[in-house]
């Protein structure tokens, strides 16, 4: 899009900002954040949240080489491992948490969030297998490999399919969320 996704405004507050509020929301403390070798202004904004952060010095990478920065950066102590996009700052806390109980009653499967029939992100990872991430050349290609591991959670959280990969996505974005926001107001 030509500038840092992260840092678009989405109300009061950047993007980045508003994924990570839904990402402690839903309990979750162990929180690291892959930025860009040029990411100062991405910790800037963040610098009130308790997270991990670490830069992925290789330029221009895939998602993928991210996943692997911030997966060795993870507690050795954690059995699942979410992997939150930043350009998906609508997903809902309750969606993260739905996740997390689906994966406690379903030990070593992938969970992905399916909204309307497609599927989603975050996903959320046995540590064991994403520990693969290290050998295979994409998120992608580990999950296609444990197909047999994928369980698809149905989710009422269209967050998790809306995208910013476009100024087009992004207007459609600030639109979805002024809605969100004047329907809380609403139901005060």
């Amino acid at each position: 899009m030509g500038k840092s996704k992260q840092l678009l405004p989405l109300g009061d507050r950047p993007v980045i900002a508003r994924c990570l509020e839904s990402i402690r929301g839903a309990g979750i403390d162990d929180v690291v954040v892959v930025i860009a070798p040029n990411g100062g202004e991405v910790i800037k904004a963040i610098e009130a949240f308790p997270v991990t952060v670490v830069r992925n010095e290789t330029p221009n990478t895939d998602m993928s080489q991210s996943v692997r920065v911030g997966f060795r950066k993870v507690s050795p102590a954690a059995c699942g491992v979410f992997v939150c996009l930043a350009d998906q700052p609508l997903v809902k806390a309750e969606t993260l948490m739905t996740m997390r109980l689906c994966f406690k009653e379903k030990p070593g499967m992938i969970i992905l969030p399916v909204y309307n029939g497609k599927k989603g992100h975050p996903s959320l990872l046995p540590r064991k297998l994403l520990a693969e991430i290290e050998t295979l050349p994409t998120l992608r290609d580990l999950i296609e490999k444990h197909s047999g591991e994928v369980f698809c959670l149905e989710v009422v959280d269209e967050g998790v399919v809306l995208d910013m990969d476009t100024q087009e996505d992004y207007k459609r974005m600030l639109k979805r969320f002024s809605a969100v926001a004047l329907a809380r107001v609403s139901d005060s």
